[in-house]
């Protein structure tokens, strides 16, 4: 009986395997197959750096370095870095790539260069330029533009919002120098009969203008209502002059007054001037800083006021804050903006 179990074993192995040489094993192997690993690919290291004089080059002293761009070679992704500016990209294919950057990723203003061609493997470090049109104005210049809450009124070091500011540009992008003018008492119409002079003197790679606080004192404007006072008006001579100069306008809605010390009229006199305003941003396709709705967002408005209109130093904080976003946000955030809130995002 054991050689009768032994021989129809073996024929079922023979009729199982087809053919199976005896019972000994050596047919096909049972279990899944193996899935392939896929290739990882390669990784290439590139850093987007403002290209000051546009050559296409990283020269001495070009220190200013994009954070938060998508940079793209083939089917391979990577971000660029705070402070170093530097994208991982992993996933690159091998052979002749093409270093490309996402433009709805970079900040308002900044435009890519030339895509960079790689060779991969070969290239493990790569550096891409990106520009800003600003011809021959002062590259990293930022001048703050406006009455006495540019000027700094209210604050305890009389500097406002200017290194406030710098302290958050600087270490963002590497490098930035933060000026401010404001003239006490003026009006928007005042400020657009001296903006190119006052341009002139420093030369800017961008304008922050904040003007229309003191149009409300103006009692045309203030018993007419928004659409019969000259603020608009003066806002896009404005603008159009400080484009005429190769820089860069960064336009802001009016902060609040201080709710416990100004009437109620005067705040929503400037809730409807400030719908205008955000509308000739869209017009002159310029970035908007919505500094009233960073005021509003803040938390109670009253503890940010020195007075009845001029910020303390929390208020400033909040203005410091308002003009790095504008700054810094990328199209791409600009475009979701726009369409919830009427902002403008320059390309």
């Amino acid at each position: 009986m054991r050689e009768a179990s032994l021989t129809l074993r073996c024929g079922a192995c023979f009729v199982s395997g087809f053919i199976a040489m005896a019972c000994g094993g050596r047919g096909s192997p049972s279990g899944p197959t193996p899935t392939p690993t896929p290739d990882p690919g390669f990784t290439v290291n590139v850093t987007v750096f403002y290209d000051e004089n546009g050559n296409g080059q990283l020269d001495p002293g070009e220190g200013v370095r994009i954070p938060g761009v998508s940079v793209v070679i083939g089917a391979g992704t990577g971000t660029t870095a705070p402070g170093s500016g530097v994208a991982v990209v992993t996933g690159v294919g091998e052979g002749a790539q093409t270093v490309n950057l996402r433009t709805d990723s970079l900040p308002a203003y900044f435009q890519p260069g030339n895509p960079v061609p790689v060779q991969v493997p070969g290239a493990a470090d790569v550096r891409y330029p990106v520009i800003l049109p600003i011809g021959g104005n002062n590259a990293n210049v930022y001048l703050g533009y406006g009455d006495s809450i540019t000027y700094g009124n209210g604050s305890s070091d009389g500097e406002g919002y200017r290194l406030r500011l710098l302290n958050l540009l600087g270490p963002y992008f590497g490098r930035a120098d933060v000026q401010t003018f404001g003239r006490p008492g003026t009006n928007s119409a005042e400020g657009e009969s001296r903006v190119r002079t006052w341009m002139g003197h420093f030369d800017p790679a961008y304008l922050l203008i904040l003007y229309g606080t003191n149009d409300w004192n103006d009692q045309a404007c203030q018993n007419k209502g928004p659409d019969s006072c000259f603020t608009i008006d003066s806002l896009r001579a404005m603008v159009e002059d400080v484009k005429d100069a190769g820089t860069l306008p960064v336009l802001a809605t009016i902060i609040p007054g201080n709710p416990a010390l100004v009437p109620a009229g005067r705040n929503a006199w400037y809730d409807d001037m400030n719908v205008r305003i955000k509308a000739l941003a869209r017009e002159q396709n310029v970035t908007l800083a919505d500094l009233n709705a960073e005021f509003k967002a803040a938390g109670s408005l009253s503890a940010l006021y020195a007075d009845d209109v001029h910020p303390n130093d929390a208020g400033y904080q909040v203005m410091a804050q308002g003009w790095f976003k504008a700054i810094t946000r990328a199209r791409s955030a600009a475009a979701s903006s726009s369409r919830r809130f009427g902002f403008a995002f320059p390309h």
